[in-house]
C-alpha cells in the first residue's frame, strides 16, 4: 500500500514539475487569441443579411444567367468591399476629409466597375444592370461623416439611394411579369436586399455612421508577454484593499458644493449674498453707453463650407472610354457644348447647378440626375432621355427623341419640336410638369400643357379604372 502511494505521489510531482517547465513560454499568440475572440455582432449580422437576401439574388441570378448573373457577382463584391471596410473602420482612426476617398477607393472601383457594364449599346437585360448599378449607390453611407458632410443620414441615405434604382427595377417587373418568373423574383429579391436588408441593417448598428477605432489593436510582443503564465512556485499576490465607498462622510465634507447647492448655502449661511456684487454706474448703463445706436448693421452671411469630399469634386466635362460623355459638378456654367458626337455615345449629366448644356448631334442616350436649375438643349437621341431626381430643369428637344421619361422630379418644363411630338412620355413620383409645343404659326408662340399629377381609380366591371383628376369651376 504504501508503495503504490509513493508511486502516485512521484507521478503527480512530475506532472507538476512539467507544467511549471512549460509556463515560461507563451501559451498562445495574439492571432490565436484574435481568432478565438467572440466576433462582432455587427459583422455576424451582416454575414447574415448577405447569406439570406444577397443569397436569393444570387440563385434568381444563376437561373437567368448571362449579363444579369455579371451584374450580380459585382454586387456580391461590393457587399464584401463593404464588410472589408466596416472591419477597417473600427481598427483605424476616423480620417480627415482629404483621406476619406483613398479609404473609400476600393468600393469606389467597384461601382464605376458596375456603372460600365451598363454603358454603351444597350443590350436585352439594360433595365437589370442599371437597376443593379443604381443601386450600389447605397452603400455609399458609409462615407457619412457628420451631419455637416453634406449628405443625408445612412438610412435616409440608402431609400434614396434605392428610389434611383427602383425606376428600372419597377420595369422589370412589368416587362416578366407574365413571361419569366425568375427575372421577377430576381427583381424582388434585389428590392428586398435593400429595403429592409440593408437599411434595417444600418438602423440597428450604424444609424449614426460606421463606427471609428472602436477596436484596439495589440502588437505581438506586448500580446505574449502579456499572456504568459507566472510561475508556479510565486505566491499569490495578497488582495486588494478595500474599496473606499463612494458616498463617505470624509469624501463629501472635504469637497465643496457646486451648483444651486453653493447658492442655497451661501444663503443660508447670513451673508451678504450681494457683497461680491460689482455696482453699475450710470456709464454701463445700455441707455448712457454711445457705442450702443441702436442700428443693426447688415452683415453678409458667408455660405457654409461643406466638409464633405464627393460635394466638392472638381467639375468634369469629358469623354469616357470613347463612350460616355460625363457632366459633373458644373455650377454657373450657361456655355456648355459638346458638339462631337456620334449615335453611339451616352450622355451623362451628374450633380449640376444653374448651367446650360447643348448637346449637337445625335446621341444615344441621355441622363440628366441631381441636378437643379438645370437647362439642356440636344438634337436627337436614339434611345431616351431620362430626367432623374431633379428639381427644375429644362429640357429642349430640337430633333426627335422616341422615349423622355421623368422620374422624382419636382418641376420639369418639356420643350418638344415638330419632329418629336410623337414621343412618349413616361412620369413616376413627379410634380409640375408641363409640356410644350410649337403654335400653329412659324411665328407663334409654345403652347403649353401640363401633366396631370393627380389620378382617381375606380373598380368597375372587375377592373380598375384610372383617370386622371379634372377640376372645374363655377
Amino acid at each position: 500500500m504504501e508503495q503504490q502511494l509513493l508511486t502516485r505521489l512521484e507521478a503527480a510531482v512530475a506532472r507538476l514539475e512539467a507544467l511549471a517547465s512549460a509556463g515560461s513560454a507563451p501559451s498562445a499568440s495574439s492571432r490565436d487569441l484574435t481568432d478565438a475572440a467572440p466576433l462582432d455582432p455587427a459583422i455576424t449580422a451582416f454575414d447574415e443579411m448577405v447569406a439570406n437576401s444577397l443569397g436569393r439574388v444570387s440563385a434568381a441570378a444563376g437561373k437567368i444567367g448571362g449579363q444579369v448573373l455579371d451584374a450580380t457577382k459585382t454586387i456580391e463584391e461590393a457587399f464584401t468591399v463593404l464588410k472589408e471596410l466596416l472591419v477597417t473602420a473600427k481598427q483605424r482612426q476616423k480620417p480627415e476629409v482629404a483621406g476619406l476617398p483613398e479609404f473609400l477607393k476600393p468600393l469606389n472601383d467597384v461601382i464605376l466597375k458596375a456603372n460600365s457594364m451598363a454603358e454603351g449599346k444597350r443590350s436585352e437585360y439594360f433595365n437589370h444592370l442599371k437597376a443593379a448599378s443604381d443601386s450600389l449607390t447605397a452603400l455609399a453611407w458609409i462615407a457619412y461623416m457628420g451631419k455637416d458632410c453634406g449628405m443625408s443620414m445612412p438610412i435616409a441615405h440608402v431609400e434614396e439611394s434605392w428610389q434611383m434604382a427602383e425606376f428600372y427595377n419597377n420595369k422589370i417587373l412589368v416587362e416578366y411579369r407574365n413571361k419569366n418568373p425568375d427575372h421577377v423574383e430576381w427583381a424582388k429579391a434585389l428590392k428586398e436586399l435593400y429595403l429592409p436588408g440593408l437599411r434595417d441593417y444600418v438602423k440597428s448598428f450604424y444609424p449614426l455612421g460606421p463606427a471609428w477605432g472602436t477596436v484596439a489593436v495589440v502588437s505581438s510582443s506586448s500580446s505574449s508577454s502579456a499572456i504568459t503564465k507566472a510561475p508556479a512556485s510565486r505566491a499569490p499576490a495578497p488582495p486588494p484593499p478595500p474599496a473606499t465607498p463612494l458616498f463617505s462622510s470624509e469624501t463629501t465634507s472635504s469637497r465643496p458644493k457646486e451648483g444651486m447647492s453653493a447658492v442655497f448655502e451661501d444663503i443660508s449661511s447670513g451673508k451678504s449674498t450681494t457683497a461680491g456684487l460689482r455696482k453699475v454706474t450710470d456709464d454701463m448703463k445700455t441707455k448712457n453707453r454711445a457705442d450702443r445706436t441702436g442700428v443693426i448693421a447688415a452683415t453678409e452671411k458667408s455660405p457654409r463650407a461643406n466638409s464633405f469630399s464627393f460635394s466638392r469634386a472638381p467639375p468634369k466635362l469629358e469623354l469616357q472610354m470613347g463612350r460616355k460623355w460625363a457632366v459633373e459638378n458644373q455650377i454657373g456654367k450657361k456655355n456648355l457644348v459638346i458638339d462631337d458626337c456620334d449615335s453611339k455615345q451616352s450622355v451623362y449629366i451628374f450633380g449640376c447647378k444653374d448651367s446650360v448644356l447643348q448637346v449637337k448631334g445625335k446621341v444615344n442616350n441621355i441622363t440628366v440626375d441631381k441636378c437643379n436649375k438645370m437647362g439642356i438643349v440636344f438634337t436627337d437621341v436614339v434611345a431616351a432621355c431620362e430626367v432623374v431626381n431633379c428639381n427644375g430643369v429644362e429640357v429642349q428637344c430640337q430633333g426627335s427623341a422616341p422615349t423622355i421619361s421623368v422620374d422624382n422630379t419636382s418641376g420639369c418644363q418639356l420643350y418638344l419640336s415638330s419632329s418629336s411630338l410623337g414621343a412618349s412620355i413616361t412620369t413616376a413620383k413627379s410634380s409640375e410638369i408641363n409640356v410644350l409645343v410649337p403654335g400653329a404659326g412659324p411665328d407663334s408662340d409654345w403652347v403649353e400643357h401640363s401633366l396631370p399629377q393627380q389620378f382617381v381609380h375606380t373598380f368597375k366591371d372587375g377592373e380598375i379604372r384610372t383617370s386622371p383628376v379634372s377640376h372645374s369651376g363655377a
